[in-house]
């Protein structure tokens, strides 16, 4: 049988114990909170590299991206070539009080155009306002941070290798092509020598 009394000793044993301990509570407003470098706060657009493919409208779960664009003809970059057609963005805006985070959009995206901030602080008091347009997307991009450094261990990227292979090869051709020139020199150089 319980002794009558136990249950509120053993709370206050639990409240006397944590008074005790040094307090996890971090005063939120005053000191900012040590994020993990893999938070997802929101999304900044990189507009350069928006090519208007409408990828991540199209696979958003959610539906909270909205983009509007038109075409443009752009002139031949040769003479005589022909003149082509690119879209042109006019409208790209995320509906944040709709998102639900999930990425989807980031990593469809196959120009590399948009990119998770760990910035949360973007509360507003009407709900119509988490609607970000382009220019207020644009503001986020300058507080996403770099991308972390590659591991020393890690393989060379492909593309890196096959740039390095290549200029190696151009190097080494542009040093056979010299020696070359130095050799014909000398040899057009040593029968004169004997002549005179």
């Amino acid at each position: 049988m319980a002794i009558p009394g136990s249950g509120l000793a053993k709370g206050l044993a639990v409240t006397l114990r944590t008074m005790t301990r040094k307090t996890q509570t971090v005063q939120y407003p005053d000191v900012q909170p040590e994020l993990p470098p893999r938070t997802r706060g929101v999304i900044g657009l990189f507009e350069e590299n928006c090519t208007v493919c409408m990828l991540c409208a199209r696979e958003c779960p959610d539906w909270c991206i909205y983009i509007d664009s038109h075409k443009e003809t752009v002139p031949p970059a040769a003479p005589g070539g022909r003149e082509r057609s690119r879209n042109v963005l006019d409208r790209f805006a995320i509906d944040f009080s709709l998102c639900m985070y999930c990425g989807i959009c980031i990593e469809v995206c196959p120009f590399d155009a948009l990119f998770w901030s760990p910035e949360f602080e973007y509360a507003e008091t009407d709900i119509r306002d988490l609607t970000h347009e382009r220019d207020k997307l644009r503001e986020w991009m300058w507080t996403v941070p770099a991308p972390p450094a590659l591991d020393p261990r890690a393989e060379e990227p492909k593309e890196i290798a096959a740039a390095r292979k290549a200029a190696e090869k151009l190097a080494a051709q542009e040093q056979a092509a010299e020696q070359q020139a130095v050799e014909q020199e000398q040899s057009a150089e040593q029968p004169r020598e004997g002549d005179a």
